[in-house]
């Protein structure tokens, strides 16, 4: 009977993940000056990457400075990127199968030009549009700033997304940064590494060290811009990154209850 009742459960959990999955696609296809073409091709080239960036021959890349340290600016902490995903997120879900009761549309996200999406073991692929717009826009100008200081073929890499209670609980086990109300529940809020980046060809080599400096620049901007808060993540080796509501908007919350954040 045990096992009737995981094979059931199994069946409910993934067919709520293909419900999910259609859903934001057709969400995304009614608005096409927001979607994101590349994440809902049967086929995607940009799949097609270097094992590893290159060790040798890296041309120095111009940075400009953003004002201190990259924990001392980007430390927005945990309290404020949780009240802010509770303000325009989905409802927590604690398993795929509550992706039924999912009261606003996601992104169904995927590896793109803008960036590459990692093997995702303890989140699932989709954002609130905010969030989903606010990544694009990150690799988009991290792209362009890139080409303007010379060129370099380079992405990247986003590592978390949205997650579920369950995922939380599992992740906390072995993530001393995890935090039991987490702001990755509500699709606001997403990680970028800046311990490793997507290198697609060897054309201008350019070191960690200076991909980083100018991914921090961009995150810099759009903050400025109070599009993002952000939090430097030392041991996880990425940037928290959780989307703001937009200026003069009628979002309205989508969550009832109130947990406090347990900073790491």
């Amino acid at each position: 009977m045990n096992h009737i009742t995981r094979y059931i459960t199994a069946a409910i959990a993934l067919t709520a993940i293909v419900w999910l999955t259609v859903l934001c696609t057709r969400s995304c296809s009614s608005d096409s000056s927001q979607a994101f073409p590349s994440t809902v091709d049967t086929i995607n080239n940009f799949y097609t990457h270097l094992d590893s960036m290159p060790d040798g021959g890296c041309v120095k890349l111009k940075i400009n400075p953003i004002g201190g340290s990259l924990p001392r600016v980007f430390n927005d902490s945990n309290y404020i990127h949780l009240n802010e995903a509770q303000a325009i997120g989905i409802k927590p879900i604690s398993n795929p199968a509550d992706a039924w009761h999912i009261n606003r549309p996601l992104r169904h996200i995927g590896t793109c030009r803008e960036y590459y999406l990692d093997d995702l073991t303890h989140s699932l692929p989709f954002l609130v549009p905010e969030a989903a717009d606010l990544l694009r826009d990150i690799g988009q100008r991290f792209n362009d700033s890139l080409m303007a200081r010379g060129g370099g073929s380079y992405r990247l890499k986003v590592t978390s997304v949205l997650r579920t209670g369950s995922s939380v609980t599992s992740l906390r086990r072995r993530n001393v940064n995890a935090v039991e109300a987490s702001a990755h529940q509500y699709g606001t809020t997403f990680d970028i590494s800046y311990a490793k980046f997507i290198c697609d060809s060897v054309t201008v080599a350019r070191t960690q060290e200076d991909l980083k400096n100018l991914l921090a620049e961009v995150l810099k901007q759009l903050r400025d811009e109070q599009r993002c808060y952000v939090k430097y993540e030392r041991k996880q080796g990425c940037f928290h990154i959780t989307a703001r509501r937009p200026k003069n908007d009628n979002i309205e919350s989508s969550y009832d209850g109130k947990e406090q954040a347990k900073e790491s």
